[in-house]
């Protein structure tokens, strides 16, 4: 049997993960208790998370049997999907300062590059329509947090334009958007409050916000990636999470995995989630991420997420999660025969990948040609479907979940049998004016 397990060590954390191994007993019953479908506390999630060699490939096989079962029970076996997008940063500015970000720069930089402080709206426009030409369906907006809480440049640019807040302007691009080329907005704007969710759930039938992690001590201790970052509070962010429940929006969340956090605060942070799914039911995937080190940032120097602890993540994630839940992880930040391990892991989506424009926030990493990606799924005896913004469950039940004002955009684009994205074709005219 092949392997998929890719382990490897990291020196410079062998002793301390030797220090922290479970004993045999407690991996055996934890495993055991996974193959059982048994619920999985706190202690469990940390010793599963710890698996390496044939552990780990016991742990894959579980979680891809837990995926499995999901998929069979909707009448999708063997499928992983992904949403073909067109990237649009809006802004690059930003007020927090994670210690990993290359996304984020400064107004001056953005001068000196001949860059605007946002993106135009006519700009937005010719992206998301050159990606409409390419069948793209999905308009994913990203972009930092607040920018003009930071930089009164950014609070003159709006208000030259008439808006009184990024978040304003997100509105306004997203509506032109839908009006323009029929694209579906999936805003990634950072924190958001319940007003502000609800105020823009009529233009985009999904929204996100990674949780990265619960970890406070590295928001709150000087040194850490998220020290001097408003935004990244776990607590603030939690509350995020569970205000879109409150303003039932199909909700992207997940983790970030190797940017210091231990495996305790590893195993709460998927916890959380799925506390908070058990009690709105609106997170619509998991996105289980792996740190890479980027230059010109304050982490340049820290080792890339350790491949075996991001493949125990993972399988993690599903287990935890279980069989209902679409786990995600880019394909773009692991090698093709990770992506194999990937899904032998549990994961049954690719997210979102372009054939127009880069991923902003990872630009050295490049996606995978879809053909290619296609044929990687293939290797493990799956195939690529392609899914619109808001996952199939979310979309079958509109009425609930997607607002009034897009249920023409969302039906044009998605097969009302199946909740998945259509062939590409040409988008109806006129789109109906959107509030």
């Amino acid at each position: 049997m092949t392997d998929l397990s890719i382990p490897t060590v990291r020196t410079d954390q062998a002793e301390d993960t030797a220090a922290e191994r479970p004993s045999r007993e407690a991996i055996d019953a934890a495993l055991t208790a996974a193959e059982s479908r048994e619920p999985i506390d706190l202690d469990q999630a940390v010793t599963l998370l710890s698996c390496a060699g044939d552990d780990l490939v016991r742990l894959q096989s579980i979680a891809g049997a837990i995926r499995d079962e999901g998929l069979a029970a909707v009448g999708r076996s063997r499928q992983v999907t992904y949403s073909r997008k067109v990237f649009i940063p809006l802004t690059r500015l930003c007020r927090d300062r994670c210690h990993y970000c290359t996304f984020v720069t400064v107004p001056g930089k953005l001068a000196r590059a001949g860059e605007g402080l946002y993106l135009e709206l006519d700009e937005v426009v010719d992206l998301a329509r050159r990606g409409a030409e390419l069948g793209c369906k999905e308009a994913l907006f990203t972009l930092g947090d607040r920018p003009e809480d930071r930089w009164p440049e950014a609070g003159e640019w709006l208000a030259e334009r008439g808006y009184s807040s990024t978040l304003d302007y997100v509105r306004a691009a997203a509506v032109a958007v839908l009006t323009e080329t029929g694209l579906l907005p999936h805003l990634n704007p950072g924190v958001m409050s319940l007003e502000e969710l609800l105020h823009l759930r009529p233009v985009a039938p999904s929204m996100g916000m990674m949780l990265e992690t619960t970890s406070r001590r590295l928001f709150t201790e000087k040194g850490q990636p998220h020290y001097g970052s408003p935004d990244k509070d776990p607590l603030v962010r939690m509350q995020v999470l569970r205000d879109a429940g409150a303003a039932r929006v199909p909700f992207t969340t997940g983790i970030l995995v190797g940017i210091g956090e231990s495996l305790y605060e590893r195993a709460e942070s998927l916890l959380a989630i799925a506390e908070v799914q058990a009690a709105g039911g609106h997170i619509q995937e998991v996105i289980v991420q792996n740190f890479r080190a980027k230059p010109d940032t304050a982490m340049r120097s820290t080792p890339d997420a350790e491949m075996s602890e991001f493949l125990a993540a993972v399988a993690v994630a599903r287990i935890v999660l279980g069989p209902h839940m679409r786990v995600q992880a880019p394909p773009n930040l692991v090698s093709p025969a990770e992506c194999a391990a990937l899904i032998a892991s549990g994961i049954d989506d690719w997210g979102g990948v372009s054939p127009l424009t880069p991923d902003h926030v990872n630009p050295e990493r490049p996606w995978p040609n879809l053909d290619a990606l296609a044929a990687r799924t293939a290797e493990s005896d799956f195939f690529l479907t392609e899914r619109i913004t808001a996952q199939p469950r979310y979309v079958l039940d509109a009425a609930d979940w997607i607002d009034p004002a897009l249920t023409h955009h969302v039906a044009a684009l998605a097969d009302p049998e199946t909740g998945l994205a259509v062939d590409t074709r040409p988008a109806p005219r006129p789109w109906p004016a959107v509030a």
